[in-house]
């Protein structure tokens, strides 16, 4: 009962987070206060249970992270031993001239028991510890730390690419992912801090070497000028109890510079401890223990050697070989079974795995595939900015589109160049490009003062001319009137202009939903009248999808809702359902067009042509509208020149017609003239002048 209540104790402390602080108040006692010498054993008892506790721990640990804390208890445990040594120095000097006991039980037994009460023996003893422990053990576990620590850190971005090319594989989810990215993170920050331990473990054994030799001094001068004691006297007692208080330190000093060692040594994490590894790795092989038999059998045979010695271990040896060889044999029965029987047909191969839906693997909403000379720009611990500003275009695009972009894959791909990278939606390459990761590109706005030295390009996002530039050459093409970006710049400008292209392919049945579910928070019963009620999913999907393919964003969806749901019952075609919702975000149209000017340039068709164009969508069959290809050509060469020079005057160009016609020229427009804006006159807001700058007739 009194150790379940001291456990009980101790909880209790660590519940109320009061052990680093009662630690560090027991070693500034420890260091400024004169200890009882009951005190002290005690102390001392303890200080050699807590290093072989540390040293167990770590031979039982199946990989190192698992006692991640290991460090800090280095720490504390040097700090501990050396102030027990500030301690025991000072009940030596100070109480050593009364006798061997003075300094404590078990002072005197290292001293006269261990050693038997010689110190020169002593001298010897320690002297080897020292040796062992600061040449051999502390010396080879700081340099095998400090190369862990180093080769950890240099790994660390290609593990966040393995993990990252697992990620999008589908190998693993993001919750194993996350806990990969931690793991790799927290062995970094272990071995960075075991690199620093391992010197607390060094200076330690330092430590111990000059305070044996000030103790020796000290309690010389003391013992011969202070009590009277001879030479001989006070080196007999004083040297004695200054090697027992320096073998009392150093044995834990060692347990501690050998757990140290054995951490930064374990390779693997096998789901085996150290002894399991070592009995498996190093006695599992019946020929090496065999031919060691033989040898040590042979050298047992020699007149002169200890034969029986000799003999009955290569008699063990030997009887080990034979019981780890049958074993194997046994486990190789069970694995495989005989010929012929059930479990194993004659000459047939074993069995393909059955196939399942886990082996089909989803493509990627969005992805964009490196070259490995582009993986710089990717990896943020080599500096690059790509993750960053891919984020940014997210962020921004989902603001202005109003629903979230999906998050975008990336990984290496060996089959492309080294400087090419591409572009994919829905698992198809919708871009690609060749970037200089090590330059810069200067694009031509349009209007330049001077020519630059450089690679000629091509920005792969709107087609302009560009020059490749080296980074020193940035501010003179800035001066001449270039645009300057990084090469991250440039990839996340491309893909934003493909995403914001291809915006409608992103949107879907699950976006959709969550657009209806954040609406239903504020506006419950508008989405319950709506969907499913007044229409299915599916159209709404079709309605959002034809907006944002006419660039239209749908961040309202309160008034586009409230809309479906007034119309909705009056007509179920998704471009009717369309044009509707258009007429009411006209404000918001207008505005993402030409901001607050309150005279709109537009461009408008002949009233003759307006017409002709709407008797042949009444009457259109499946096969289109039956307009003459030559009329057609002559009013999309017509509207091309108008959009040209109205862009050439400053002014976004817009096509002015009516509701009815509205949809099929923006489909006749959309790819050919992209800058080209096509409203219906419902969609233009009342406040708003209307200037007609140009009208396309019939023989334009």
């Amino acid at each position: 009962m009194n150790f379940e209540k001291v456990v009980a104790g101790f909880r209790l402390l660590a519940k109320a987070e009061l052990g680093a602080p009662l630690i560090i108040m027991l070693i500034l006692a420890m260091l400024m206060l004169p200890l009882p010498t009951f005190v002290l054993d005690l102390l001392f008892t303890f200080n050699i249970a807590f290093s072989l506790i540390i040293l167990l721990v770590v031979v039982y640990t199946l990989k190192p992270l698992e006692f991640a804390s290991f460090p800090t208890v280095i720490l504390l445990a040097t700090l501990l031993r050396l102030a027990l040594n500030v301690a025991s120095t000072r009940v030596v000097l100070l109480e050593g001239h009364k006798g061997g006991d003075a300094a404590g039980k078990v002072i005197e037994a290292f001293g006269a028991f261990v050693i038997g009460g010689n110190f020169a023996v002593g001298l010897v003893v320690f002297s080897i510890l020292v040796i062992i422990n600061f040449i051999v053990v502390t010396k080879g576990a700081g340099r095998v730390a400090e190369v862990g620590a180093r080769f950890t850190l240099d790994a660390m971005p290609g593990k966040q690419m393995a993990i990252d090319a697992d990620l999008n594989a589908g190998l693993i989810s993001q919750d194993e992912a996350r806990s990969r990215r931690a793991e790799v993170a927290t062995e970094a920050d272990f071995y960075g801090s075991m690199d620093g331990a391992s010197k607390f473990v060094r200076g330690d054994a330092v430590a111990g070497i000059i305070i044996l030799f000030v103790n020796i001094i000290g309690g010389l001068a003391i013992g011969v000028g202070q009590h009277g004691l001879s030479f001989a006297e006070a080196g007999e007692i004083y040297v004695l109890l200054t090697i027992g208080d320096g073998l009392v330190a150093q044995i834990p000093s060692l347990l501690l510079s050998s757990a140290s060692a054995l951490v930064v040594t374990k390779v693997g994490s096998s789901g085996q401890n150290i002894g399991q590894q070592v009995s498996m790795q190093l006695f599992d092989n019946p020929k090496a223990l065999l031919i060691t038999a033989a040898v040590i059998g042979a050298l047992g045979l020699i007149p002169g050697m200890p034969n029986l010695v000799f003999i009955l271990l290569a008699g063990g040896l030997a009887g080990s070989a034979y019981l780890i060889n049958r074993r194997h044999k046994k486990q190789e029965q069970l694995s495989s079974p005989a010929p012929g029987s059930a479990l194993a047909p004659l000459n047939e191969p074993p069995k393909p795995v059955e196939l399942s839906w886990d082996d089909v693997m989803p493509v990627d909403i969005i992805g964009m595939e490196v070259g490995y000379r582009l993986i710089s720009l990717v990896d943020q611990n080599q500096g690059g900015q790509l993750m960053l500003r891919i984020k940014g275009v997210r962020k921004k695009l989902s603001q202005e589109q109003g629903f979230l972009i999906p998050s975008v894959h990336i990984r290496d791909n060996l089959d492309l160049n080294p400087t090419t990278y591409r572009i994919s939606l829905m698992g198809v390459a919708v871009g690609e490009a060749d970037i200089m990761p090590e330059m810069e590109m200067a694009i031509n706005p349009g209007r330049v003062f001077g020519t630059l030295q450089g690679r000629p390009c091509h920005d792969p996002a709107f087609g302009l001319e560009a020059v490749w530039i080296d980074p020193s050459q940035r501010d003179h093409a800035q001066t001449l009137g270039y645009t300057v970006v990084d090469p991250s710049t440039v990839m996340a400008t491309h893909l934003n202009h493909i995403l914001q292209t291809h915006a409608h392919e992103l949107l879907g049945y699950e976006e959709t939903q969550k657009l209806l579910d954040n609406l239903a928070k504020s506006a419950p019963k508008l989405v319950e009248d709506l969907v499913p009620k007044t229409m299915p999913l599916g159209i709404v999907v079709k309605i959002l999808q034809n907006l944002l393919l006419e660039r239209v964003p749908i961040r309202d969806m309160r008034t586009i809702v409230e809309t479906l749901a007034d119309y909705g019952t009056k007509s179920q075609d998704p471009d009717v359902l369309t044009s509707a919702v258009r007429a009411a975000l006209g404000r918001l149209i207008i505005f993402e067009i030409s901001g607050m000017l309150d005279e709109l340039p537009v461009i408008t068709l002949d009233h003759e042509l307006e017409q002709l164009l709407h008797r042949s969508l009444q009457t259109a069959n499946e096969t289109g509208i039956g307009i003459e290809p030559g009329l057609a050509e002559q009013m999309h060469e017509s509207l091309q020149e108008n959009a040209q020079k109205m862009e050439m005057e400053g002014q976004t160009p817009i096509l002015l017609v009516s509701s009815y016609v509205r949809p099929w020229l923006a489909r006749f427009v959309r790819h050919s003239i992209q800058s080209l804006y096509v409203l219906a006159y419902t969609e233009i807001p009342a406040d708003r002048q209307i200037k007609v700058v140009a009208t396309v007739g019939r023989r334009a």
